[in-house]
């Protein structure tokens, strides 16, 4: 059985000559097509101004730079790219008062896999059907509030496909005096960092959102429509949609993948894994809770399990306490998938190689005998230079609500800051000095 599910995706890929280092042509270099497109307008968000002490790593059509409520600020590099579509370079964080901190040397999807459950068809979106030329052109109200910014798609032309903007979250944080009626509580915006790719008749929204206290998140929402050709799906392998059971959507998983460069402080960073286990209380006691830690010196493949988290440790950086900085990995729900050996592992941690650059049916052009797949380069190699994937799978078992348009379901994750910053990087100047030891009557 085929599934014309990306007839158009792949009548763009036939229709172009597909040259690049690396697998892929990024809109920093220069197209292959004989008049090159117009250039881009500049990309940077309204009124931000970069911090002096930050070194300007690209130009200002290609920066994004945002100080955000509360005194923090982010400083970043964009580029696009015709597989991985929108990638980051040099994410820096600065919080209030405090000295920029590097985190993200880059950031950016790896793949977006996509197998049906029938097994008549499986799709790699990024790197087999057209992910990057699939830029849509956006309009000001998709970025409400923002900035955007034209993207030079190379054999296609300029695409105003960047959203630069601002989004409230609600409370940053709040907490009630113990003593008298005083509430300290924030309102919190992120910076939103967001294209759209359509590939056939899905459209995937792939944002980055940072806030003010250094957390940064990483989501993929799918909409658009169902494919409308693959509704001949049996019972189990599909959901009926419509009136009553004439047409079964085929169900089918999308496993994103996402490859994170970190180079914390600008040094050699370091893996570890932490596990809590729980021992049934005994007698009168309570349960009892042990947490074991394990340096990741080897590359691994692995699995999310309840009280388990992986960190990314700085090897120079510390804060004002001494402390290590660290980013911990925090996945969002997955629906891990065991159909291929790529898939069937949440975390990755190999070895950084310039060739390793898709999590699958890779266009990296490695040695023939290395592999193709992230899973196939797990092979016990120390991690001096340790390069991250994430892994979070949606299996989407279609309903009648799923039409028409779909609405957007999001898959991602977060990196949340661990002991990046002494205190709250947001902590009220009240109570800037209660750090260790919180006072009762606050």
């Amino acid at each position: 059985m085929t599934h014309p599910h990306r007839r158009r995706a792949r009548g763009i890929l036939a229709a172009l000559a597909v040259t690049a280092c690396l697998g892929t042509a990024t809109a920093a270099a220069a197209p292959a097509a004989p008049t090159p497109p117009t250039p881009p307008a500049p990309g940077t968000f309204p009124t931000a101004r970069p911090h002096p002490s930050v070194s300007a790593a690209c130009s200002a059509a290609y920066r994004i730079t945002k100080k955000l409520d509360g005194g923090a600020s982010w400083d970043m590099c964009w580029r696009y790219s015709t597989d991985a579509g929108l990638i980051l370079d040099r994410v820096t964080y600065q919080p209030p008062g405090g000295a920029p901190v590097k985190v993200l040397t880059t950031a950016r999807l790896a793949q977006i896999h996509v197998p049906y459950d029938d097994g008549g068809a499986e799709y790699d979106d990024l790197t087999g059907a057209g992910f990057g030329w699939g830029l849509q052109d956006l309009k000001p109200a998709e970025c409400p509030g923002g900035t955007l910014s034209s993207v030079k798609v190379p054999e296609v032309g300029t695409v105003k496909g960047l959203c630069t903007t601002t989004r409230a979250r609600g409370h940053a944080y709040r907490m009630a005096s113990d003593s008298g009626s005083g509430v300290y509580q924030a309102q919190a915006k992120d910076l939103l960092v967001y294209t759209v790719n359509k590939v056939g008749w899905y459209e995937y929204i792939s944002e980055w959102r940072f806030a003010a206290d250094g957390t940064i998140g990483a989501n993929v929402g799918a909409t658009g429509s169902l494919s409308p050709v693959d509704y001949n799906a049996t019972d189990g392998r599909g959901w009926p949609i419509g009136k009553e059971a004439r047409g079964y959507a085929t169900s089918h998983a999308h496993n994103v993948f996402w490859k994170l460069d970190f180079g914390l402080d600008g040094g050699k960073d370091r893996i570890e894994q932490y596990d809590s286990t729980v021992t049934a209380p005994v007698g009168d006691g309570g349960p009892t809770v042990k947490t074991k830690r394990t340096a990741v010196t080897k590359e691994l493949a692995g699995d999310a399990k309840n009280m388990r988290w992986w960190r990314v440790v700085s090897g120079t950086g510390k804060n004002a306490d001494g402390h290590a900085r660290s980013y911990e990995i925090v996945p969002g729900h997955t629906d891990t998938h065991a159909g291929r050996g790529f898939t069937k592992h949440d975390v990755y941690f190999t070895q950084s190689r310039a060739c390793e650059q898709y999590a699958s049916n890779n266009i990296g052009n490695c040695p023939a005998n290395a592999g193709d797949s992230v899973d196939k380069w797990v092979n016990g190699e120390t991690l001096a230079k340790p390069t991250v994937w994430v892994n979070i799978g949606f299996h989407h078992i279609a309903r009648d609500e799923d039409q028409q348009p779909m609405p957007v379901h999001w898959q991602g994750f977060q990196l949340a800051p661990r002991d990046v910053t002494a205190m709250n990087p947001l902590t009220p100047p009240d109570l800037a000095s209660q750090n260790g030891q919180p006072d009762s009557r606050s």
